[in-house]
């Protein structure tokens, strides 16, 4: 089951990455500027921080396998309306669609914490962020590929597939749970708000994702626009195989969800948020084009993904143990605050390549980074000392800060 759920945490979360490789084919079919274009990664993000906060806090109150059947069949649905998109506009309201509706993984993360032993969490998160992290990769690889050969449009129609045969099969074989939860629907979404105005810690965990997803979602807007300019003058498909240089991240995160059952995941954030500002000057490498600067931006991605998915992991499992009865409502603030960033971060990071080329989009990696690092580091220090330490989740307690 973990298997199925780490799969089908693949196909969802590559809906909303594969248009990153797809961007410059929408701009040519669509005759926009590629900035432009890139609106629709920033759409497709936008979309998906909207669904978390309205829809995965259903997650306390439906039955999960009626809610993730129906969000697959929506998300569907979303993506054929896009395939036939027939000016850009339409294609920002399919992908928004698209994104408010495929947000299958924030509601399996809490389901399944919810079914495994308090010391397990961190391995089974770990597992299924690397079923997340294939589909990041695969639907990258797969959509730059297929878009060069059939045109921009075949992606969407093959994934609108892919999502309405996984959410088939997963109506008929997922187990039966309990909601924890008989709120009503505006007083879930209520208490969302209210955990991340009373919970120090979730808090502290969406400020930690905001800033490191922020970086991710920069340097794949940005790459997919660099690796088409005239410095390398590559395909769409060039952005999906440096994608696939990633795939070590799939190996990454459970080991870094033992690490976090073992040393608790301040340790692990500090280490995480540090590997980010260290990423920018890799990826800064990569101005240099040639054999060198590919190696830089293979580099650079692989430390910036690894970084940013290992700390996606530790801050799960810190805001997890907070309530086993409000895991969902805990999910959907962290996760909104998370693609928050993400959207944000995408938009900056066209905008800093539109200004000041590659150089601008490192630096912005560079400057959210450093914002963060910091308080890692020294909450990471304190927690585990010199010599290291335990600080499981279920003993960290609330902080000042």
């Amino acid at each position: 089951m973990v298997l199925l759920l780490a799969v089908a945490c693949g196909v969802a979360v590559g809906n909303i990455y594969f248009p990153q490789a797809v961007s410059p084919l929408v701009a040519s079919g669509l005759d926009v500027s590629g900035d432009t274009a890139a609106l629709v990664v920033t759409a497709a993000q936008f979309g998906y921080a909207l669904g978390i906060f309205f829809l995965v806090p259903l997650g306390d109150r439906v039955p999960h396998r009626t809610l993730i059947a129906t969000l697959f069949a929506l998300s569907g649905a979303g993506l054929l309306a896009a395939s036939a998109a027939p000016a850009l506009p339409p294609l920002l309201g399919a992908s928004v669609l698209v994104g408010v509706t495929t947000v299958v993984a924030p509601v399996v993360a809490p389901m399944a914490a919810g079914l495994v032993p308090a010391e397990r969490r961190g391995a089974v998160t770990g597992t299924l962020l690397s079923g997340s992290i294939g589909g990041m990769l695969l639907s990258r690889a797969f959509g730059g590929a297929l878009g060069e050969w059939l045109g921009w449009r075949a992606p969407y129609l093959v994934t609108a597939v892919v999502a309405l045969l996984i959410g088939a099969v997963l109506a008929r074989s997922l187990p039966r749970t309990v909601p924890t939860s008989s709120q009503r629907y505006p007083a879930l979404l209520a208490e969302s708000l209210r955990l991340l105005r009373t919970e120090p810690l979730l808090r502290l965990s969406c400020f930690y994702q905001a800033t490191a997803f922020a970086a991710f979602q920069a340097l794949w807007t940005g790459v997919a626009l660099f690796l088409t300019s005239g410095t390398y003058g590559l395909g769409a498909s060039a952005v999906g195989a440096l994608a696939l240089v990633n795939a070590g991240t799939m190996l990454a995160t459970p080991f870094a969800g033992r690490q976090i059952d073992r040393r608790g995941p301040d340790a692990v954030n500090a280490v995480c948020l540090v590997a980010v500002v260290a990423s920018a000057g890799v990826l800064a490498l990569g101005g240099l084009g040639g054999v060198a600067g590919l190696v830089g931006l293979a580099l650079g991605t692989l430390l910036l993904d690894v970084a940013m998915q290992s700390g996606m992991v530790a801050n799960q499992v810190r805001i997890f143990a907070l309530s086993g009865e409000a895991r969902s409502r805990l999910n959907t603030a962290y996760m909104t605050c998370a693609f928050i960033g993400g959207a944000a971060g995408s938009s900056l990071g066209a905008l800093a390549y539109a200004t000041l080329g590659w150089a601008g989009v490192c630096g912005w990696v560079a400057v959210l980074g450093v914002v963060s690092a910091p308080v890692a580091v020294r909450r990471g220090w304190v927690r585990t000392g010199p010599r290291g330490g335990t600080g499981r989740p279920g003993h960290q307690g609330h902080c000042a800060d």
